[in-house]
């Protein structure tokens, strides 16, 4: 990606992202209507307090940077935007959904991902989340995101998009019950790989004595 988004740019296009799929009654999006999105306090982190200026103004960077497009309508009083990240950066609907939650989140293990991501998309297991993970860190033009290293303390990686660069390590100091849900949900889905082995090594040493 040739120009990196600083922190409101990378908000503004989560939030248009996000209301598509779930909101598409109300998108696209005025000014007024993107500003609240983005100082929504739940499903953001961090939680912000952005001014409409301060969202007028990335606005108007990302539509420089091809990112966003304005929107007039001969029936519509305002003007309203919506994000043309798929043809920007080549990505398809599920890519989409997997860098609009961690644009909205910040860096998340893969639990945390499927379970914060199932408004927009509803994934099967964790291996899909994971599937779309590696074709986003494999891309041939750049990658848009990477795996942080493993920090003291925590069982699961995490991943971070590369939109506005390299990540640093900081994360949430609070953990909700969402983020409980999906440590809960990535060792359910551990043991049951680790459950279905040992039968197959069971049913292996079984053959032995036929």
């Amino acid at each position: 990606m040739d120009k990196l988004l600083n922190e409101v740019e990378v908000r503004v296009l989560g939030c248009l992202i996000e209301k598509e799929i779930t909101t598409p009654e109300y998108y696209p999006l005025s000014l007024n209507a993107l500003t609240n999105a983005c100082n929504q306090t739940s499903n953001r982190y961090p939680v912000v307090h952005f001014e409409e200026e301060n969202v007028a103004r990335a606005i108007d960077t990302l539509r420089q940077k091809q990112f966003v497009h304005v929107v007039h309508r001969d029936d519509a009083r305002v003007v309203k935007y919506r994000h043309v990240i798929a043809d920007k950066l080549g990505l398809d609907p599920i890519q989409i959904v997997v860098m609009g939650v961690l644009m909205l989140r910040a860096a998340q293990t893969v639990g945390e991902i499927r379970t914060r991501s199932n408004r927009m998309h509803d994934f099967e297991n964790l291996e899909q989340v994971e599937a779309v993970l590696n074709s986003l860190m494999t891309r041939e033009a750049a990658p848009l995101v990477m795996r942080l290293p493993r920090q003291t303390g925590q069982k699961e990686v995490r991943y971070a998009h590369l939109l506005s660069g390299e990540v640093g390590l900081e994360q949430p100091a609070i953990q909700t019950a969402e983020d409980r849900i999906a440590r809960l949900e990535e060792t359910t889905e551990q043991l049951k790989r680790e459950v279905e082995d040992l039968r197959g090594q069971l049913e292996q040493f079984k053959k032995q004595f036929e």
